[in-house]
């Protein structure tokens, strides 16, 4: 077959070569290779039944022993000085992967397991190398490459595939899908992920690179972002994690730790991801994009999201000081309870039920309702985009200057 570079495809063929014949001693030396029992089922036929080796597990096991060969140093060199594998040198293949244990787990690897799954087991075949060979050169010579970074998600539901943004996605998960890529994911799921309601969903950032890009994309900020949104638009326990899984062209490229905020699941009852509040969703997530403009409201969206892990008094103290940050300021905390009511109260009697609940907050009191209270007024804040001229307006409506601000639920509501 023709090859793009002869010298490479020689080395990773040599790779593969000694790869099969030290899994094959062992399988002759006692090793079992595991196998699947699959059936193949057609309508009006009877059914058919065969053996597939799970071939991939058993090559990760022995993945030292294949690094350290005199093989695999030469298609590592090789791999080295080819500049369109150099993203996959800073694959996350572990918590502190060297370059070399990274070529090795995200393209040697691969590489040798799928020869061994086409040719059955450990009976070399050509034609088996030169298929996998040429799918790993398209891989690395084309174009454009595909990014992809999924995480499992906990605390809510969706029946079906919702996007937040162009290229970040919540969506059922499919039954075995982490599995089929990476074998060692049963042992890095939540609790119970694929069995209860609200943790069937995995959250998904989707990515074009170009060719000559060697830097994956700072999935766990953006993941992160993407629960904090969900967390203001449903007020339902969300979390992300604890790792996330990396494609790049659908090979595994490796496995990352997911922010610990975004990864610890904060107490309360799941919810449901309705049409509503993706929506809401999506616009919150564009929002926090360019939250860094402000810092007074960074301070206040990050305060609050700490007081979800926090136990009373240190709960209601970073309340507090997310209240100041969002819309006291130099006022202090009774003005921005004044502030939040006339945002987030609908009518008179409501804004004083919400004053009442801040104003004690603002004395220095627990106040339940107030974690709430301030989710709803940051989401108002977020989606005013101008902060100070927001406070402004307030000011002015608790004046009587002019009316108060429309809230994002009525523009919501008048717009349908």
């Amino acid at each position: 077959m023709p090859v793009r570079s002869p010298s490479f495809y020689h080395a990773l063929r040599c790779f593969c070569l000694g790869g099969f014949a030290l899994l094959s001693r062992d399988v002759d030396g006692g090793s079992e290779l595991p196998f699947a029992f699959e059936e193949h089922a057609a309508p009006g036929r009877p059914p058919l039944y065969d053996y597939r080796p799970l071939v991939r597990d058993f090559v990760e096991v022995r993945a030292e022993r294949l690094g350290t060969s005199d093989d695999a140093k030469i298609a590592i060199d090789e791999l080295r000085r080819e500049p369109a594998a150099a993203i996959f040198a800073r694959a996350h293949a572990g918590m502190k992967p060297t370059e070399e244990d990274a070529l090795l787990r995200t393209v040697l690897l691969p590489l040798l397991a799928k020869t061994a799954e086409a040719c059955g087991g450990f009976d070399w075949e050509d034609s088996a190398f030169d298929h996998a060979y040429a799918e790993l050169e398209r891989s690395l010579f084309r174009g454009k490459r595909t990014y992809a970074a999924v995480a499992p998600l906990v605390g809510l539901s969706c029946a079906v595939q919702v996007a937040l943004t162009p290229g970040v996605r919540v969506r059922p998960a499919a039954t075995g899908e982490l599995a089929a890529h990476w074998p060692e994911a049963h042992g890095l799921l939540p609790r119970d992920f694929g069995r209860e309601p609200d943790r069937m969903c995995v959250l998904e950032l989707e990515r074009p690179l170009a060719s000559g890009v060697v830097e994956p994309p700072d999935s766990p900020g953006e993941l992160a972002d993407a629960v904090t949104a969900l967390r203001l638009a449903t007020a339902a326990p969300v979390a992300a994690g604890p790792v996330l899984f990396e494609r790049l062209d659908w090979r595994p490229f490796g496995i990352r730790p997911v922010l610990p905020i975004a990864a610890t699941q904060p107490a309360g009852e799941p919810s449901r991801l309705d049409s509503f509040r993706a929506r809401l969703a999506r616009d919150l997530l564009e929002r926090l994009a360019r939250v860094d403009e402000d810092p007074e409201l960074a301070e206040a969206l990050d305060r609050w999201e700490l007081s979800l892990f926090q136990d009373e008094p240190f709960r209601s103290e970073g309340l507090r000081e997310a209240l100041v940050a969002l819309l006291g300021g130099v006022d202090g905390a009774w003005a921005g309870a004044l502030r939040a009511a006339l945002l987030v109260g609908e009518s008179g009697r409501e804004r004083a039920e919400v004053m009442q609940q801040l104003r004690r907050l603002a004395a220095g009191e627990v106040a339940d309702a107030a974690a709430d209270l301030l989710r709803r007024a940051l989401l108002e804040a977020l989606l005013h985009e101008d902060r100070s001229r927001l406070v402004a307006a307030l000011d002015d409506a608790a004046l009587g200057l002019r009316p108060r601000p429309a809230g994002y639920f009525a523009a919501r509501a008048v717009a349908s």
